[in-house]
Parts: C-alpha cells; structure tokens; sequence
C-alpha cells in the first residue's frame, strides 16, 4: 500500500498531467480557455477571483519555496529555521484564508446566481471540490499542526520524499510516517494533476504575459462627416429586382 499510494500514484498523476495536456492541445484548441461567466455575474468574480488568484499565487510560492528548496539552502543563504518556520506559518495563513476567502465566493455565485449555475459543467463541480479539499487540508496541516499543534518538520520529510520522484528515488518511509493531514493534502494534490488537462485550469498555460510589455493601443478620432454603412446584402438585392419605371 505504501508504494502504491507514494510510488505508483504520483507517476501516474504525472503521466496523465501531461499526456492529458499534448491530448487536450491537439483534439481540443478551442476549449483551451476559461470559459469565463463574467457576462452572466460580475458583481461576485469581481471579488472573489482577485482573492482566489492572488491566494493561489502565495501559495504556490511558499509550496516551491518549501518543497523544491532544500532547507541547507536556506541556512546558507542566512535563514534561520525558526525564521523561516515564522515566515511560512504567517504568510502560508494569511494566503490560505485569500486562496479559501475567493474559492468560497466563486462556489457561492454558480449556486446564487441561476444563470451561472447552468453554464456549471460537472467537470467544473468536480473542480471546484477538488481545489476545497486541498485548500481546506492545506489551512488544517499550517494551522493545526504548527499553530495549534506540536509542529511539524515537512522540510526533512515530505520535502525530500517529493524531490526524490523527480529524481527516481523516492523514499516512501518518509511518507509513511507523516501526519495524516499531510498525507491527504499530498494524495489530493497529485490527483488535481491528474485533473488538470480536462478542466478549465489549462487557460493558466496561456496567460497574457505579453500584455505586461505589449505597447498601448492608440486610438485616433475621425474627422469629417462620419462614413455611410455599407448596404447589406438584401438591400442590394431588393434594389436589383426592382422594376425601372419608364417615363415619356
């Protein structure tokens, strides 16, 4: 069981994450997007969706910062652990709360709003499950085990367990020992890969970037009288098939 779920589990989620994006990229182009629903309701993306992305940001950060970043780097580079532990703990609660603040209202507007709650695909419930599940773990193992709890080193475990797929070595034992909490928040993340090319979070590959340096678009006025529509089509016909009246 514990290879399975430590070993043959994140491979898998790793082979279909990107398999399933070469797949969606050459049969599905044109639902490569967001299928956004801000004509249909503003007044709740307006808020939620700054909080849930700049939420998601944070985290991602501190999970890198966390996970790929081996903690005798850090020490090297003048971070102590205690300072780094205080750094994670804030930020990681503060981006938390953002991350679940902003999820909560984009769930609550697809049930409130009936037009948005049509457009709601099941891909899109199932989703939005996901990212609860991982994001409400996520605030139990930060705030229940290092606020409220004894405290636990994820850096000399999981950390190094999730290195060591990338560099085929994983050490399961390291898993296995490790609070539940942390262990469901892994398994969860490794399936949301797994979910990830047949949802609508493929649009995170195709962000405009290219807005951040593009140059501004300029708008000229016209002068002079302004242009007569062209005639449409059954305008030109009807005028064709009218009879000329001839006079004497």
């Amino acid at each position: 069981m514990t290879t399975l779920l430590w070993v043959v589990l994140p491979y898998i989620c790793l082979a279909v994450f990107i398999a399933g994006h070469v797949w969606r990229w050459r049969h599905d182009q044109f639902g490569w997007t967001t299928h956004t629903s801000q004509l249909l309701e503003n007044r709740l993306l307006r808020l939620g969706s700054p909080l849930f992305h700049l939420g998601v940001l944070g985290v991602l950060g501190g999970h890198v910062l966390g996970l790929v970043i081996p903690a005798s780097l850090t020490e090297a580079v003048g971070i102590s652990e205690h300072t780094y532990h205080l750094v994670a703990v804030s930020a990681g609660s503060v981006t938390g709360i953002m991350l679940i603040a902003g999820l909560a209202l984009l769930i609550a507007r697809r049930f409130v709003n009936g037009r948005v709650r049509r457009k709601t695909t099941v891909m899109d419930q199932v989703l939005y499950t996901f990212l609860a599940v991982i994001a409400v773990l996520g605030m139990v193992a930060v705030v229940g085990e290092n606020i409220f709890g004894g405290g636990y080193d994820y850096r000399a475990t999981i950390a190094v367990w999730f290195r060591g797929i990338f560099w085929f070595q994983p050490h399961t034992e390291l898993m296995a020992g490790a609070p539940l909490v942390y262990q469901l928040h892994a398994i969860s993340g490794f399936l949301l890969l797994a979910l990830w090319p047949f949802t609508r979070l493929v649009h995170v590959w195709s962000a405009p970037l290219a807005y951040l340096w593009r140059p501004y678009v300029v708008y000229r006025g016209r002068r002079g009288p302004a242009p007569v529509a062209a005639p449409t089509p059954a305008a030109v016909r009807d005028a064709e098939r009218r009879p000329v009246s001839s006079g004497r």
